[in-house]
């Protein structure tokens, strides 16, 4: 008699087990990676290597496979992490007892990543801390776990109100970024143009993550067919090319991948048009964008020129920008120079001319997590006079008549108003009242100035002067 074959019990079970483990050849492996040390890793390659987070962390995200809720916890740990360095090094120092500057950068990094899940984030402190210390052990050293461990549970102890009570001087613009997790002289920057009032509401908007925004080229794609092609996409508040991004990666939307459309903060879109319908005397075929890099504003002034039988000069110094440009370009009635914005061209040719001069960029600190620590109130020292003389080019290049939209990423005195006006001292110029701006975007206006604001208008805090050429300069 032979062995006695398996009951239907045994059978199912013997069966059921690789079919529990099998993957389909179809099917993507899972990630190994953790998604907590992928934003240690990107933080690392922020602090240590002075990269942007922006550029590293989605190629992390992609070479390590992961979609969906773990590549959200990724960004979110990341750039949480990153835009809040200044409020969680204070706290850290308050709960360690010590100057947090004298720890090991990469130790820093990962207690900082620990604090930000702790503080605002709604995991499980004890969740935060295991994970935090088995990241120390694992990236940093397992000689200084226990030092994570304690410094931590420390942390956990207070909420981020309790802490910013107990670290609070009494000082307003002290204890507000400390809140808010600015730079002081960042929000007295922000408060001599606002006012004492609107500077918390403003510096709390620069901590919330924008929708991505898409300009819908004209003449390309409609804004309509945008939105539906982006499966929900909300129109733009304001500029009739803007498209509200509903989430995923805007490379993957075909008419941007295409170049029917671009990527593009509504308030970048709003003021390249606000120069394009800004009214003309006399011809209006010459168009200058005299700061072009990267070219979004290239894109979108190049598709209008198009539809106005007119052609746009774009000028860029860096020749890797200067290509960008050109991507950003092709198939529009746009010439791409590389070259110095100052030297450009012939006196009293163009048309239309927009300087988008370099600048701080503190209009945009919502989209760069870890720009607001690297800079300095002295780095304005350099910008300023660059941007006077590009202006002063602008206004050389321009004919009698013509317009010159100057244009910051910035709402500081110094890059704004104040550059405008120290321009218009010299003579031969007149400032314009932007109308098609300032009429559909209420509470733009700053005198005859536009000023965009994020916790107003859901932008980049986006400046413009509208100039006229009168005169020889």
């Amino acid at each position: 008699m032979g062995p006695r074959p398996p009951d239907r019990t045994e059978v199912r079970m013997s069966d059921s087990r690789p079919r529990r483990n099998r993957r389909r050849d179809d099917e993507a492996p899972r990630p190994t990676v953790n998604p907590r040390r992928i934003a240690f890793d990107a933080i690392r390659a922020v602090t240590a290597d002075n990269a942007y987070a922006n550029i590293v962390l989605p190629r992390m995200i992609n070479e390590t496979g992961h979609t969906g809720r773990d590549a959200g916890l990724i960004t979110e740990l990341t750039y949480g992490t990153l835009r809040s360095l200044g409020t969680l090094e204070a706290i850290l120092a308050a709960a360690s007892g010590r100057d947090v500057r004298e720890l090991q950068q990469d130790l820093l990094d990962a207690l900082c990543l620990g604090a930000y899940q702790l503080l605002y984030m709604r995991i499980p402190a004890h969740a935060a801390v295991a994970t935090t210390v088995s990241l120390v052990k694992a990236a940093v050293s397992p000689r200084v776990s226990g030092l994570a461990n304690a410094v931590l549970r420390k942390v956990a102890a207070k909420d981020l109100d309790q802490w910013c009570e107990e670290l609070a001087t009494g000082d307003r613009l002290h204890d507000l970024s400390l809140r808010h997790a600015h730079p002081e002289w960042i929000a007295r920057e922000f408060e001599a143009v606002l006012g004492p009032d609107e500077l918390a509401p403003a510096l709390a908007a620069d901590n919330v993550a924008p929708p991505v925004h898409l300009c819908a080229k004209p003449g390309r794609i409609t804004k309509g067919d945008l939105s539906r092609e982006t499966r929900g996409g909300l129109h733009g508040q304001y500029s009739p090319y803007a498209v509200y991004l509903p989430g995923g990666d805007p490379g993957r939307v075909k008419s941007v991948a295409t170049g029917l459309a671009h990527v593009q903060d509504e308030g970048s879109q709003l003021v390249a048009v606000a120069l394009a319908e800004a009214p003309l005397e006399g011809p209006d075929a010459a168009w200058i964008d005299l700061c072009a890099g990267p070219g979004g504003k290239t894109g979108l002034l190049g598709a209008l020129a198009a539809q106005r039988g007119a052609h746009l000069d774009a000028v860029e110094v860096q020749p890797h920008r200067a290509e960008l440009v050109a991507k950003a370009a092709k198939g529009l009635p746009v010439t791409v120079h590389t070259g110095d914005g100052r030297l450009f061209g012939e006196p009293g040719t163009a048309d239309r001319v927009l300087v988008d001069a370099p600048c701080s960029g503190l209009g945009a600190l919502r989209r760069r997590p870890e720009a607001r620590w690297r800079k300095q109130r002295s780095d304005l020292d350099a910008l300023v006079p660059l941007q006077r003389e590009l202006l002063a080019a602008g206004l050389r290049l321009a004919r009698t008549g013509g317009l010159v939209a100057y244009v910051t990423c910035s709402p500081v005195l110094d890059e704004t108003s104040e550059a405008v006006e120290s321009v218009l001292k010299a003579g031969g110029a007149e400032l314009v009242r932007p109308d098609w701006l300032l009429d559909r975007v209420p509470d733009s206006a700053r005198g005859d100035f536009v000023q965009l604001w994020p916790h107003r208008h859901g932008t980049d805090a986006m400046f413009m002067a509208l100039l006229r050429k009168t005169g020889n300069r």
